[in-house]
């Protein structure tokens, strides 16, 4: 059974959430601040955590941000609930570690599909190498799925699962572009035309900060304009 940290400040939110994902079979733990999560979270590492962005004293971006800073929590998967909208506000918490996001109000199959997403993913990570090639090799680029890290020209980086997922996707597709609408559905999991691009521009850009020498001329996730991005052998 899947453990899942929900993070709201509003108690009739973290009733709502508490509710549906314990009726779809998921053992919950609720919390009202930032603070009281990174406690509960040091006690016992979640299968998800869901963090309100909108929080007062310290936010979901700030959570995000501090988890993501510790390398135990790399890897783990982390789901928005944002009542902002904007572009801008998306990109922010992005940028700040989120594997996705939803938004407030909360549109409960929306939701709840988005956290079997994230579950079945990271469920598939754990039986990984099991089942494929754990250790993949393109250029300069050796990817270590038993570890979520990637070795750039032998430097280590480490990654998040969703960067995780994208560059292994890249990887084995090597010299072939592909969509931001094909990596939503490959990477996410998102139905046909469906998702925000954003996802995967921030988290292709965020790959980029990590592996590229020089952001402004990507030496290994091409872009392809008009179409998406490439790895070339």
């Amino acid at each position: 059974m899947a453990y899942i940290l929900a993070v709201d400040d509003e108690q009739s939110t973290r009733t709502l959430l508490q509710d549906a994902l314990r009726a779809e079979g998921y053992e919950v733990d609720t919390v009202g601040s930032a603070k009281e999560a990174l406690k509960k979270i040091e006690r016992r590492r979640p299968d998800l955590a869901v963090l309100d962005v909108g929080m007062k004293e310290m936010d979901g971006l700030e959570l995000c941000r501090r988890l993501r800073a510790n390398p135990d929590y790399a890897t783990l998967p982390i789901l928005f609930l944002t009542a902002y909208t904007q572009p801008e506000d998306v990109v922010k918490g992005l940028d700040a570690g989120a594997d996705d996001y939803t938004t407030k109000p909360i549109d409960m199959p929306v939701f709840l599909a988005r956290v079997r997403a994230q579950i079945r993913r990271s469920t598939l990570y754990e039986e990984g190498s099991r089942s494929s090639q754990a250790i993949l090799t393109i250029g300069g680029l050796t990817l270590n799925s038993d570890t979520f890290q990637v070795e750039v020209e032998g430097r280590p980086v480490q990654l998040t699962a969703t960067e995780h997922r994208l560059l292994r996707y890249l990887m084995e597709h090597a010299n072939q572009p592909l969509s931001p609408q094909r990596l939503l559905e490959a990477v996410w999991e998102y139905p046909p035309y469906t998702g925000d691009p954003d996802l995967v521009r921030v988290h292709v850009r965020n790959l980029r900060t990590k592996l590229e020498p020089d952001t402004r001329q990507p030496q290994y996730i091409q872009t392809v304009h008009g179409v998406g991005y490439m790895i070339q052998e």
